[in-house]
């Protein structure tokens, strides 16, 4: 999964995904909300107010939103630059009314804290910092500058400075926590949508490759048969037109094509035959097959077999899914990554489970992530050291997360481990030192239905249109 793979997914503009419809309906709601707060302030408790330049400032968020309306098309998806645009604006026009309804003796002055949180939100880190800087100007300079709310007697509504203080506080905490906690919120969940979104794209990639190479497969298994039929044909035709050169030549010709018809079948056909009989596979062929395009990558890859504790001693079959497939190449290929010189891959097997483990002999998982192995765009960061060992790994802290995924969807359980320990020296001689990764399936999640025999036998289903 490539950065411009994730590009296409979305997850470096998420900016772009909040329509203008949603922006104009939430400040609708608080011009609403502006116009009943300054009506029953000077109905309902008679208070002293600028209504004229109340009234003005809320006005200009009515200007626009008419103006968004009709000027731009209702679906219209802001940009980062638009989106930043029209918080700023509402920031400015919020602490512009506070400032003539009392400052931060203004008890709504706490409403300071929404655009803020929207653009930790939605926008990037520059954009929130500019806003959260901004407000934070304006509430300090509140605290100086303001116009005070008056009686209809002419008596002052003012709060004690030292409440005033700690309203100043309390806000300018709340701008950083809240602002901190909604991004963080917000990067979680679109981490996860992020690497969910490439766990789906990636397997649906393996099923295309697989039904691709069963289809090809499945022509290669139909036409054997006829092709067949046309050499045997042709050459008894050959030696019957002995006496006749020109159409001993045809017949010659036709039997090269058949053969070649035959070996460019053969070849591409090598994934296996989209047949039933064929969803099934020894266990340690299905690991071959996941950790063949790693063969030849520099690093020798050992596959060890062998039953467990009251396992039978013949190899089982188990259920070639593209998921389990693509999960286990996934793994290999982390391993081959970090290891030195070898990857080790243990099939183990007994009566109630299979076990695959994944060791090499590089420096393991570092200690402080082993607990998150498994979440999305979890990666180390590369040293210079790492840089000049794999210069060609690239990785984004996907690779884990997908198999583990893909696996888990096939019935397995993971867990992630070091075989040595940096701190003993000894364990830095030992050959097996590096990570481990070990997949657990329960034999009734990854082995054929046993009680149908004949389940796997059958014709090719046909193609979907």
């Amino acid at each position: 999964m490539t950065q411009s793979d994730l590009s296409l997914i979305g997850g470096e503009q998420r900016s772009n995904w909040i329509r203008l419809r949603t922006m104009i309906l939430l400040r609708w709601v608080a011009i609403i909300g502006q116009l009943v707060a300054i009506t029953v302030a000077q109905r309902m408790y008679n208070l002293q107010l600028e209504l004229g330049l109340c009234y003005l400032t809320v006005g200009l968020s009515v200007a626009g939103n008419l103006v968004a309306i009709f000027v731009f098309p209702e679906n219209k998806r802001l940009s980062e630059t638009e989106n930043f645009l029209m918080v700023m604006f509402d920031l400015l026009q919020l602490c512009f009314l506070l400032y003539l309804t009392g400052g931060l003796h203004n008890p709504f002055s706490v409403l300071i804290l929404g655009p803020v949180t929207v653009s930790a939100s939605v926008l990037t880190l520059r954009s929130t910092v500019i806003l959260g800087g901004t407000a934070f100007v304006l509430i300090t300079g509140m605290v100086f500058f303001h116009l005070p709310l008056r009686t209809e007697q002419g008596f002052l509504l003012r709060i004690p400075d030292v409440f005033v203080f700690g309203q100043w506080t309390a806000i300018s905490i709340a701008l950083v926590f809240i602002s901190l906690y909604s991004r963080r919120i917000s990067r979680e969940m679109n981490a996860m949508s992020d690497a969910l979104s490439a766990t789906q794209m990636a397997f649906a990639r393996t099923q295309m490759l697989s039904d691709l190479g069963g289809v090809v497969a499945a022509a290669a298994h139909e036409l054997g048969t006829p092709l067949a039929t046309i050499k045997l044909t042709s050459s008894e035709l050959i030696e019957d037109l002995q006496n006749q050169p020109e159409l001993k030549e045809d017949a010659q010709l036709i039997r090269e094509q058949a053969d070649r018809c035959r070996d460019i079948l053969r070849s591409m056909g090598r994934a296996g035959k989209k047949d039933l009989h064929i969803r099934k596979a020894p266990l340690v062929e299905v690991i071959r097959e996941a950790a063949e395009p790693h063969m030849d990558r520099g690093k020798d890859i050992i596959i060890e077999e062998g039953p467990g504790a009251g396992g039978n001693p013949q190899q089982p079959q188990i259920m070639r899914h593209p998921e389990v497939i693509h999960g286990l190449r996934n793994l290999i290929q982390n391993a081959v990554d970090f290891a030195r010189s070898t990857v080790w891959v243990e099939a183990i097997w007994t009566v109630e489970e299979i076990t695959v483990r994944i060791i090499d002999d590089g420096r393991g998982f570092p200690l402080q992530m082993i607990g998150r192995i498994g979440d999305p765009f979890v990666r180390k960061r590369r040293t210079e050291a790492d840089r000049q060992a794999r210069p060609e790994y690239e990785g984004m802290g996907l690779g884990l997360f997908i198999a583990k995924t893909l696996l888990e969807r096939s019935g397995a359980t993971l867990s992630f481990a070091n075989a040595g320990d940096p701190y003993r020296p000894n364990d830095t001689q030992r050959p097996r030192r590096g990570a481990v990764v070990e997949v657990v399936w329960p034999t009734t999640r990854i082995l054929p239905d046993s009680t149908h025999p004949n389940a796997f036998v059958g014709e090719n289903p046909p193609i979907q249109a």
